[in-house]
Parts: structure tokens; sequence; C-alpha cells
């Protein structure tokens, strides 16, 4: 199996000749948590190293907005250093970054009320909030007809646009990264094996049920790396499968991973 098969048609990172990568795990806008953990990755960051945030960046958490606003300052910190570039910091796309994205066009869902309160349940109604927006407020525009729905979502957009960078971050989301076929692939919360990366679709974000440590390679990969675990397993580190979601916004830690090209955890961060 080609697993790069059509992969250049994707929107997907490309880490480029990194020195190593730092890899952190879903951070469901615990705000103070990521704040902590960059004070002290931006005292291990080295030249030559490349930041990959692995999805659900937002979500659960009541502090959504600035989540952002702290993504948005440590990369200005990362880019200080001799020789970076902007693409050397990757935002890969989680659920709640889908979810977010999908909500823009509720007035085009069949079903948009039952939609919303599923949305609002999965961790939306939290990012709503640190916007300034009643999620429930949705559901009487949900009643009124597709044009009552247009203007409610044009409020939340509004919003979002209204945060310098927000929309710059939302519109740089990656579906992956990799740094080569044969070196390391970075994952929100899943994969299917059986399929090449162009056609995993939305796999990325809601997959992930089969993931197992010590499962094969897939592919020439070194190492699947993933930020999320849907099931709350903890972190679970193989030769060819790493899990480094700690549970950060329910209850666990915040972690950050750092990889050498060849897949070996060099460094590890955890608040």
């Amino acid at each position: 199996m080609t697993v790069m098969a059509g992969a250049t048609s994707e929107i997907f990172g490309r880490i480029d000749r990194p020195r190593r990568v730092w890899a952190v795990a879903a951070i469901h806008a615990d705000v103070a948590r990521l704040t902590t953990l960059h004070g002290r990755l931006g005292e291990r960051l080295a030249t030559g190293d490349r930041l990959v945030y692995l999805g659900n960046l937002i979500g659960h958490g009541a502090r959504a907005a600035e989540t952002f606003d702290a993504l948005i300052g440590f990369r200005r910190q990362v880019l200080t250093l001799a020789g970076a570039e902007p693409w050397d910091v990757v935002y890969l796309r989680g659920a709640q970054e889908e979810m977010l994205g999908k909500l823009m066009q509720l007035q085009f869902a069949p079903n948009p009320r039952e939609v919303l309160g599923w949305m609002i349940d999965q961790g939306v109604g939290a990012t709503l909030a640190s916007y300034g927006i009643d999620a429930a407020s949705g559901f009487g525009h949900c009643r009124e007809g597709a044009q009552a729905i247009s203007r409610w979502t044009g409020r939340v957009l509004a919003q979002v646009h209204a945060h310098p960078g927000h929309d710059e971050i939302l519109a740089a989301l990656r579906r992956y990264a990799t740094s080569g076929e044969d070196g390391l692939l970075f994952v929100n919360g899943g994969l299917d094996c059986g399929r090449p990366l162009s056609e995993q679709r939305d796999t990325f974000w809601w997959g992930g049920g089969a993931f197992a440590p010590e499962d094969p390679p897939y592919g020439q990969f070194r190492i699947i790396v993933r930020g999320f675990d849907r099931s709350r397993g903890g972190v679970a580190m193989g030769k060819h499968r790493a899990t480094i979601d700690g549970g950060c916004g329910f209850g666990g830690t915040l972690n950050a991973a750092c990889f050498a090209p060849d897949g070996a955890v060099v460094d590890w961060i955890e608040v």
C-alpha cells in the first residue's frame, strides 16, 4: 500500500528537515496549562526544532478565545529563533475545530436544531461562550428558518473576526503533518491503516478506535503520533504508535513530546 498516494492534493503540514519535532497534545482551551507549558517549552526550543499542535485546541474549556491568543503569541516567540520559518509551526484540525467550522454552515443542515444541540454537548457551547455568544440563543433562530440561522452564524463569525489572528489560525489548520514518507506522521485522533492518507477524510479527527501502541508500522513511517484519545486511555508509547494525550480539559495533564527524526522521544513536558 502506498500511503502517500494523492497526498499532494491534501492540505497537510510539511515538516522540513527537522532537528527535533515538538508535539503538543489536545489542549481543550485549558489556557492556564498551555501558558505554563509554553513557558517550559520556550526554555527548551532550539534552532532547527519544529512545533506541531495536534488539534482540539479548543472545546469544552471556557477560554477558547484566550487559547488562540496564547497560541498566536507563542508562535511569534518561536519565529524569533534563528532560521525559523512560518511553516515551522503547524496546527492540526481536531474534532472541536471541525465542529466550529461546520457551525458556520448550520443553515444548510437538514435538522439544524438537532445538530446544534449535539455540537453544544460535544464542547462547542463553551467555545461560543468564550466569544460572548450564548449557544442556546441559536435554537430560536433554528425555529425561524435558514435566513435567521444565517444571521446568527454571521454574528458568531463576526465575533471570531473581531479577535486578531483567530481567522488565520482557523484557516491554517492542517489534516495531518509529516516529515516525509519514511519519517514521522502526526494526527489528531486516529487513522485508518487500511487506507492511504488521501482517503482518510474525517478519520483524522473522528477515528481512533484502533490505535494500540503495539500496532505494526503504517507504510514506511517510523511512528504515528496522535494528540487526542476520545476513550481517555492515557499516554501510550509504542515502537510505531504514540498517544500523548494526558486528558487536558478533563482534569488531566497537558503534554508535549519531543521526537528525534528517527521517532525516538528525546524530551517530555507535562503540566
